[in-house]
Parts: C-alpha cells; sequence; structure tokens
C-alpha cells in the first residue's frame, strides 16, 4: 500500500458546532495523522482561487461566502491510501446519503454546511496541499 497525503478542510460549521477534536480523532483512529495543521480564516480571494474549479456552477457564490464565514481547520492527512480513506471517512458529500458512522453522517447539517473537505484524487491532493502549505511546513513522524 502506498503512502499518501490528501488535504483535509474542516469547515466554518464545524468549528461552530465545536467538534474538531473529534473530527481530527476519526482520522486518527482510521491511520491517518495530521501532518500538518492549521486554524485560518480564508479571504474571498483564497477561497475563490481554491474553488476556482467551480467557478462556473451555480453554488460557486454561496460556497466561497460559506467558507469565509467563519475560521477553518487546515490539514494534510498522511497515510496509507489516504485519499481514499479520507474520502471514506468524511462520507458521501450530502449527509442524508452519507454511511452511518461518517463524518458527514454524524455532524454536518446539510449538503451546503458538510464540515469537511477532502481532496478527491492523489493529483488533486498535491495541488490542494500546495495551495496552503509549504513543503516546509509539513512534518513527518513515526507512531
Amino acid at each position: 500500500m502506498a503512502i499518501e497525503r490528501t488535504l483535509s478542510i474542516i469547515k466554518p460549521d464545524g468549528l461552530k458546532s465545536h467538534v474538531i477534536g473529534k473530527v481530527i480523532s476519526r482520522f486518527e483512529e482510521k491511520g491517518l495523522k495530521p501532518v500538518a495543521i492549521r486554524l485560518q480564516q480564508l479571504s474571498q480571494t483564497e477561497a475563490e482561487g481554491f474553488y476556482a474549479v467551480h467557478k462556473a456552477r451555480p453554488f460557486f457564490k454561496d460556497l466561497v461566502s460559506f467558507m469565509i464565514s467563519g475560521p477553518v481547520v487546515l490539514m494534510v492527512l498522511e497515510g496509507e491510501n489516504a485519499v481514499l480513506a479520507n474520502r471514506e471517512i468524511m462520507g458521501a458529500t450530502d449527509p442524508k446519503k452519507a454511511d452511518k458512522g461518517t463524518i458527514r453522517a454524524d455532524f454536518a447539517k446539510s449538503i451546503d454546511q458538510n464540515t469537511v473537505h477532502g481532496s478527491d484524487s492523489l493529483e488533486n491532493a498535491k495541488n490542494e496541499i500546495a495551495y496552503f502549505f509549504r513543503e516546509t511546513e509539513i512534518q513527518t513522524y513515526s507512531a
């Protein structure tokens, strides 16, 4: 199995619901280690740049507004098949369709306020990590 890195974001609704520790615990329990982590208030420019792939979609403006509505927790997670593992731990984008026991099923309020973001491919993970973190900010440690 391949050791990978992926980006994870605990969104503003996750912070408002006080589930930061619970979310991070879910990742750690499944073997994903946070190797970089930061609390940050995204600017409009940062949020628009990060979600630029969705710019033509009707939900873009609301997504950006939501992502700048409060601070977020940015994380680089590392572990075996991290991208897929993170996606499984998060659950489906729509919490109503997410499997029981996933982050979104347990904590998300709606498809728009779904608590977490995770990279959807290894290529996107590399780009998303680089968007928020310099390589020198990412640490590796043995567990």
